[in-house]
């Protein structure tokens, strides 16, 4: 544990190198903060804080940058402080926005990753809510034209999706309804996830004709459906940050990010769990982005956590401020999508 100076003047150097983005000096230190302590003296506690792994040496500056374990012990002190510290007006303005553009949940999740990346100047990143891990509410299959079915799912969540799917001949609303009724019968309650391949359908035996031609359909439905979307925006942002002037560098990070299983596969890496989650440097676990840093924040539906939004960008952020932002943003999705819970479509 760093006693009280040494934290006071690396919390001085990494809010320096995330204004300035140049290698902070011990003489920048002492002219800026009034610390109490000579110039020597700073440069005596910086020289430590290398020790100890908390701050790097360029090798063409004198000055120290901060390490990812330094950004570590500066997020987590900052996650610790008291989040009550909310911009209505910015929230406020950012929902009144989100609720005009957005008629569904795809528009919603698209337009909130527009405004947080024109906000934060970061590339913006937001999931769909996974249909994998919650319960079947309701099913309902109805008829369209051109022998076209529409499958709609509602889950324990009151989050509605749908898809549609082609059969061979006319089915009827009535026969359509019934068969709708029995299979929320049989599949309530069963995870998006578990739903069988099979299902016995010996009580619908005079329906099996019917059964036969749409079950291949509604079982490939199902998976279509389960599928997570990725909205990305603002991808260029990262071009203005000179950690990316390196065009390979640029060209990489890009490529991941275009990468929609890559980029699954790090933000649900676990559950997704209730408030705001920091990647940090080398904590990812994929090469192009081992010096970026990835924040995102969760949004739920009565109490169940469904889904994220975040920013990626360099480990020298403005942690605070992003972190704020995305607590609105947060606040925001799960408050629209709760007030239109049941009423909205998942395209």
């Amino acid at each position: 544990m760093l006693d009280e100076r040494k934290l006071k003047v690396l919390y001085a150097i990494i809010n320096s190198y995330i204004l300035s983005g140049e290698p902070i000096s011990s003489r920048t230190i002492s002219k800026i903060y009034n610390l109490g302590v000579s110039s020597a003296t700073i440069r005596n506690e910086m020289s430590d804080l290398e020790d100890l792994g908390f701050l790097n040496k360029p090798h063409t500056s004198a000055g120290r940058v901060p390490s990812d374990r330094a950004y570590r012990l500066y997020v987590d002190s900052i996650l610790k402080l008291d989040n009550s510290n909310i911009d209505n007006n910015l929230k406020n303005k950012i929902k009144k926005t989100l609720i005009e553009e957005s008629k569904e949940m795809d528009q919603l999740l698209q337009n909130a990753a527009k405004i947080l990346s024109k906000i934060t100047k970061y590339t913006a990143l937001a999931i769909s809510p996974q249909l994998s891990k919650s319960k079947i509410k309701h099913i309902q299959l109805i008829p369209i034209e051109n022998n076209q079915i529409l499958l709609v799912l509602v889950n324990n969540s009151d989050i509605v999706k749908n898809t549609i799917f082609k059969v061979d001949s006319t089915i009827s609303p009535g026969q359509l309804n019934i068969i709708s009724n029995y299979l929320t019968h049989k599949l309530r309650g069963v995870l998006f996830s578990e739903i069988p391949n099979e299902i016995d359908f010996k009580e619908m035996y005079a329906y099996k004709e019917i059964l036969d031609k749409i079950l291949p359909m509604l079982n490939d439905s199902f998976d279509i459906m389960d599928s997570i979307d990725l909205y990305s925006e603002g991808i260029t942002q990262l071009l203005n940050f000179p950690e990316y002037k390196d065009v390979d560098k640029a060209k990489s990070i890009i490529s991941f990010i275009e990468n929609k299983d890559l980029v699954l596969d790090v933000l649900l890496e676990d559950e997704i769990m209730e408030g705001i989650k920091i990647i940090i440097g080398n904590e990812n676990i994929y090469e192009p982005i081992k010096d970026s840093s990835i924040i995102t924040a969760s949004y739920s539906v009565n109490g169940k956590n469904i889904g994220k939004i975040g920013v990626i960008g360099p480990t020298r952020m403005d942690y605070l401020r992003l972190i704020n932002i995305l607590k609105i943003f947060s606040l925001n999705l799960t408050e629209i999508i709760n007030f239109y819970s049941g009423n909205w479509n998942i395209a």
